[in-house]
């Protein structure tokens, strides 16, 4: 790679490296290596690893929530949005989103990105099933039902066959929609 990184290079590099090792690897020194560069690169993006990694933090809940929530808002006229998000969320495997909790367990910073994540989210599925025609008290539950369903699935370490989770993940949608 050349050493004409953007600090974008470094986040996505950031991420991938915080889903398959730990956030004890958003150093510098290994990720600068894994990418070819010198940590100069680094140090000319991020004033510190602190920032660095609230930059991370940031770009996790940019692609984490706010994309998704954005593919969703762009697609709802043709689908149903609390499908097309359930379909999402639960169709693949969430390494970096059971690394970043585990990072929440012993960071304050990542602890607080966690927490805003987590409220961002359930007042998105919260409102669509507001939407939907639930009542507020109903779509409250029911979207704290589905997040800490989401959340299981999150942590959970073996993936069901293809098929049978496509099943569940249709009784699923069923459920929601209820």
């Amino acid at each position: 790679m050349s050493d004409q990184l953007s600090a974008q290079d470094w986040l996505d590099q950031g991420l991938k490296t915080l889903a398959k090792t730990g956030f004890t690897a958003l150093k510098a020194d290994p990720l600068a290596k894994a990418m070819g560069v010198s940590r100069g690169s680094f140090y000319w993006h991020f004033a510190d690893i602190g920032a660095f990694h609230a930059a991370i933090l940031k770009h996790w809940r940019d692609i984490a929530a706010e994309q998704i929530i954005a593919d969703i808002e762009a697609a709802a006229a043709h689908e149903d949005p609390l499908a097309l998000l359930l379909r999402r969320v639960f169709g693949g495997r969430l390494t970096l989103e059971s690394a970043v909790r585990t990072w929440a367990s012993v960071d304050a910073g990542a602890r607080a990105a966690v927490q805003a994540i987590d409220q961002r989210r359930l007042g998105y599925v919260e409102g669509l099933l507001r939407q939907s025609g639930l009542p507020a008290a109903a779509a409250h539950a029911r979207a704290q039902i589905l997040y800490w369903a989401f959340l299981g699935f999150a942590s959970s370490d073996k993936p069901l066959p293809a098929a049978k989770q496509a099943d569940v993940l249709d009784e699923l949608v069923r459920m929601a929609a209820r």
